[in-house]
């Protein structure tokens, strides 16, 4: 018997999802608990697994297209079953959004353009073919056309799609155009090192291909339009207030070498040393490893720290579960591992929900200090600026040192302005003592 295949929840805080990549096309046999396709949820690339034994006999939704829990986006059944029925209560389930729109004519400012050619049938794709909306079809006025995520990737490494061919379908240029021209070349010693070429970021066709007002539109990923929903209920309805310390890092450093020295394949960095620390400090003061449950304040054992990791898709955080019993290499491998796979979005959902405390660092940018915003339902997060060389003053004297600050966003539902300025106090006073974590 025919069966619709529906979008499936694949991380507790997923509300729709993005169809990446089908792993079968229409006509194939598919088994119950083989992988069908592969969906982008709001943090991960997850595999979806065929619920019924048959054949694929229809695709709904196209790769790159999103749909909502519960919308059909295919069907299995026998081969020669009429799924007629199943086609219709698809269609009347579909959201006006995901239903193909009629066509509108061009705004009167602009030039009608010919009839975009048909594209090949999504199974005629190989399997390394980028699994890429188009932003237009095939046309024959010369114009080039582009991929999302290509004039993205082309716009932030400084690549002249002028220069390029698209090996897409009808020469579109897709991801892997951009990833060959942008292998390593002979420099220019003209170039200043590291500058993008301002052409880049011209609307002039140099950088990029916009459209005739001057701008492009390109699609939110499921993770881009999670951060947007939950900033919107974290600054606003959190009520933050932020304090700023600045921490001498000289003997911090100075052990951060000597470790480095004694393993030099763990390559340990000031940010694992700031986990450990976070965790020491939290323990100590457990007021501020909670988290505001409406009508209650709940505590926690062990400090589980989210570590905030950039992707090309936007920040996840994933989790350092009781940093506060583990050893400073263990928690500099786990990191290694956990942003490794949150980049390549290999994460189960367990491994980035459910911190009772986040640590953002922007260090690395050679930003010197800022602010974050707490992710509800944790009662802070700290921010971590880079440590570099500055004049400071000791007995008198204005003496060089390496120091560090960091800024804690604290949750004033949860945590009292003494309670957050004594737990940055025990921060800082590990932080310049690190001997403190192993006598601990």
């Amino acid at each position: 018997m025919a069966t619709q295949v529906v979008m499936p929840k694949l991380s507790p805080t997923m509300e729709e999802g993005q169809l990446s990549r089908w792993l079968k096309k229409e006509g194939d046999k598919v088994s119950m608990g083989e992988p069908l396709a592969e969906i982008d949820t709001d943090k991960a690339t997850m595999e979806m697994q065929a619920l019924a034994n048959g054949v694929l006999r229809k695709i709904l939704i196209n790769e790159g297209e999103s749909a909502p829990l519960g919308q059909p986006i295919a069907i299995i059944g026998e081969p020669d079953e009429d799924i007629s029925a199943l086609l219709k209560t698809a269609g009347e389930k579909a959201p006006a959004s995901a239903k193909t729109a009629e066509p509108q004519a061009p705004p009167a400012d602009e030039p009608k353009e010919p009839e975009p050619a048909k594209e090949k049938p999504a199974a005629k794709v190989t399997p390394s073919a980028e699994t890429e909306p188009p932003t237009q079809s095939s046309r024959d006025d010369g114009r080039q056309l582009i991929s999302p995520i290509a004039a993205r990737m082309a716009a932030e490494a400084g690549v002249d799609l002028k220069s390029l061919q698209g090996s897409g379908p009808g020469g579109r240029i897709v991801k892997r155009d951009i990833e060959a021209a942008m292998k390593p070349k002979p420099e220019s010693a003209s170039a200043a090192p590291g500058l993008r070429p301002m052409g880049a970021l011209r609307p002039d066709g140099k950088g990029t291909v916009y459209g005739p007002s001057g701008y492009r539109d390109e699609p939110l990923s499921e993770m881009r339009r999670t951060i947007a929903r939950r900033l919107v209920t974290s600054l606003g309805p959190v009520p933050h207030f932020f304090l700023t310390s600045e921490i001498d890092m000289e003997r911090a450093a100075d052990m951060r070498v000597a470790i480095n020295e004694l393993y030099p394949d763990l390559k340990l960095s000031v940010n694992d040393i700031v986990v450990k620390v976070a965790a020491a400090a939290l323990i100590q003061h457990p007021q501020v490893n909670a988290s505001f449950q409406d009508k209650t304040v709940r505590f926690y054992e062990h400090a589980d720290i989210g570590v905030a990791v950039a992707t090309d898709n936007g920040l996840i955080t994933p989790v350092v579960r009781s940093a506060d019993a583990k050893s400073l290499l263990e928690i500099a491998s786990e990191i290694r591992e956990l942003a490794g796979r949150a980049r390549a979005r290999k994460l189960k959902p367990e491994e980035y929900t459910g911190a009772t405390f986040s640590i953002s660092n922007l260090g690395m940018f050679g930003i010197d200090e800022f602010t974050a915003v707490i992710n509800p339902p944790e009662g802070a997060i700290l921010a971590v600026g880079a440590m570099q060389p500055r004049a400071v003053a000791r007995d008198n004297e204005v003496a060089i040192k390496q120091t560090m600050r960091v800024t804690m966003s604290c949750d004033h539902r949860v945590i009292d302005g003494a309670i957050g300025a004594q737990f940055l106090r025990t921060f800082k006073q590990i932080m310049e003592n690190p001997l403190y974590l192993f006598l601990s």
